[in-house]
């Protein structure tokens, strides 16, 4: 089982890595990111920080704040680890674009 205490130091790994998602977005472009594997897989595993944060977070805790895709994180996590060569730095990078900004905000509304 879980441990419960742990739930706020989860959200924080999640905020961290949105912030240095944000942060490199910034400096980087698609292109960036497209032509250089190294920045490539340093995004992907930001994003798999937040999925694996997810995942460890208490059940209870998850259930309690549905107003966060917690599944569709968790998922995204599965993706990124086990079907690493289906990624597309388009479909990343949209994430990034997108997904993180608003979820910044759904996860600092927690902590």
């Amino acid at each position: 089982m879980r441990e419960q205490a742990n739930d706020s130091a989860r959200l924080h790994h999640i905020l961290e890595a949105c912030d240095m998602l944000l942060c490199g977005r910034e400096r980087d472009t698609l292109e960036d990111v497209k032509s250089d594997p190294i920045k490539f897989y340093g995004y992907v595993k930001l994003v798999e920080i937040i999925g694996e944060a997810t995942y460890k977070l208490t059940k209870e805790f998850r259930s309690d704040n549905p107003q966060i895709p917690w599944k569709m994180m968790e998922g995204m996590r599965h993706v990124l680890v086990h079907d690493y060569y289906r990624i597309s730095p388009e479909k990343l990078w949209d994430t990034i674009e997108q997904d993180i900004p608003s979820l910044v905000e759904l996860i600092k509304a927690l902590v």
